[in-house]
């Protein structure tokens, strides 16, 4: 059974002032629900000299004044109402009277959040406005979005408005691009903070969207290099890069002989085309280009083999020149008896 309370009439029948001097507490302390559902309170005051007691509501069971007690309880079946502010009034046997106003608050979810904002790409270092809509959410002073992109919150965003009824909103998410963003998703989340706060709460979260950044190339390995020539082994020059679009290669040779190769990340010095001097690699796309620089040298000789070489050489001169003096005759013919004569 819903009964109406004016209290208003029954002061201006009564004449008893008006006073907050009295102690009230609510049970609970403050009420949040859901827009729809039911819920229940109680007012109770720790006066000693109570002569009745009451609320006033447009509506709900318990509205009634009551004699004598010295709490009062208010039960809805089902909140209809945005503003409600139920008012507990007590009546004291002095006739002052005391009121307190409940703190209220009702709340509807969001019914849907916008993917964010599409486009056809970014470019790295420019700075670009995403937008996600919120529909049908109230109050929204206790709305929350939160933006991801991936697994990490990049911006938290609040709404200062009093608005009490469900509204339309947007959240706009200003963003520099990166090219750590380049694929990854961003996606946006809403959610109602309340105090205290509402339990099993759902996350309402918006389609993600994908991200494309384009970026000039960079080097995975970006410092100049040097190589030393060895007699087997080849050599690898590495110029792979990463770029959006994906990058393109030239490569430029230390030697007119030697062809430049287009589109190959990597070129292999076998030794049959190995030569000292300076190559040049340079990736490039629509975003911009990057060189990068490699320096092949000839190794340093094994001066203990060359020297080993060189008294070889000295050692078979020294045996050839006293063979001649041993076997060679005064007419440059061979003979082992002059071995003798000497």
């Amino acid at each position: 059974m819903k009964l109406f309370l004016v209290l208003s009439v029954f002061i201006a029948f009564t004449g008893n002032p008006v006073s907050s001097s009295c102690e009230i507490e609510f049970s609970p302390p403050k009420v949040v629900v859901r827009f729809g559902d039911p819920f229940s309170l109680n007012c109770s005051s720790t006066s000693n000299q109570i002569d009745s007691m009451g609320w006033e509501a447009i509506y709900g069971t318990g509205t009634g004044l009551k004699d004598g007690v010295s709490s009062v309880a208010l039960k809805i079946d089902s909140v209809k109402d945005w503003k409600m502010e139920p008012q507990c009034f007590v009546n004291l046997e002095n006739g002052v009277q005391c009121s307190e106003t409940l703190s209220f608050t009702v709340y509807k979810m969001p019914d849907f959040i916008s993917q964010p904002s599409q486009m056809d790409h970014m470019v790295e270092g420019e700075k670009y406005r995403l937008q996600c809509d919120i529909v049908d959410v109230a109050p929204i002073r206790h709305l929350f979005v939160v933006w991801h992109i991936g697994d990490t919150i990049i911006y938290k965003d609040s709404f200062n408005d009093d608005t009490k009824f469900p509204v339309n909103t947007s959240s706009v998410l200003n963003l520099t691009a990166q090219r750590g963003y380049n694929g990854a998703q961003v996606w946006c989340e809403a959610n109602m903070l309340f105090s205290p706060p509402v339990q099993s709460l759902p996350k309402i979260q918006s389609k993600p969207q994908k991200l494309i950044v384009l970026y000039s190339p960079t080097f995975t390995k970006p410092e100049n290099e040097t190589f030393e020539l060895s007699a087997r082994n080849k050599i690898m020059l590495n110029c792979t890069a990463t770029g959006n679009p994906m990058p393109v290669y030239s490569w430029g040779f230390a030697h007119p002989i030697q062809q430049t190769k287009k589109n190959d990340s990597q070129l292999i010095l076998t030794p049959s085309i190995r030569l000292p001097g300076t190559y040049n690699c340079t990736a490039s796309n629509s975003q911009g280009s990057s060189t990068k620089y490699f320096t092949v040298i000839e190794a340093p000789r094994n001066r203990t083999t060359f020297a080993a070489l060189v008294g070889g050489f000295v050692f078979l001169g020294a045996v050839l020149f006293i063979g001649g003096l041993l076997f060679v005759k005064p007419d440059g013919t061979f003979s082992f008896s002059k071995v003798g004569y000497l």
